[in-house]
């Protein structure tokens, strides 16, 4: 199940729903001004990160500044109370599954989110060379069966 980490304010955030409900994927969103993000929860989109902390903290924030903090002299413990604490400082959307993370919303970067026949249909640039049937896979594609039998 596809989990999205926002706050109300966020238009990244809203883009982003906005994008999964349009595609017909299913999803959990996580609040983090009404529900506290948890240590597991923070590790699960570690493990799934290039860069760790720094891909998904923004030092730029204001509890970052106010604390006169520095990202790198943080024990991983100390950040992920930190992050806790204060979960503004996370970089938003944050769209995560078992296997994919999306931090923030980048039209596309966040088709990593559809099912592998519909990604392939909408990137074929040029079917007449590939030797594919492109009406059939796209009336596929674009079917309410498929869609229903692939979400998420």
């Amino acid at each position: 199940m596809v989990e999205i980490y926002t706050t109300p304010s966020c238009s990244s955030c809203r883009k982003a729903k906005k994008w999964l409900e349009q595609y017909g994927i299913k999803y959990v969103e996580k609040n983090l001004l009404v529900t506290k993000i948890t240590k597991d929860e923070i590790k699960h989109i570690l493990e799934k990160t290039e860069n760790g902390f720094d891909d998904i903290v923004s030092t730029r924030s204001k509890a970052f500044k106010d604390n006169n903090l520095d990202i790198e002299e943080m024990s991983m413990n100390d950040l992920l109370e930190f992050i806790i604490k204060y979960p503004s400082v996370l970089r938003r959307p944050i769209i995560v599954d078992k296997y994919r993370l999306q931090v923030g919303y980048n039209d596309e970067e966040i088709r990593t989110f559809l099912p592998r026949e519909y990604r392939n249909v909408i990137s074929c640039s040029n079917c007449e060379s590939c030797n594919c049937s492109y009406l059939t896979a796209l009336e596929r594609a674009l079917s309410d069966n498929f869609i229903e039998s692939n979400r998420l």
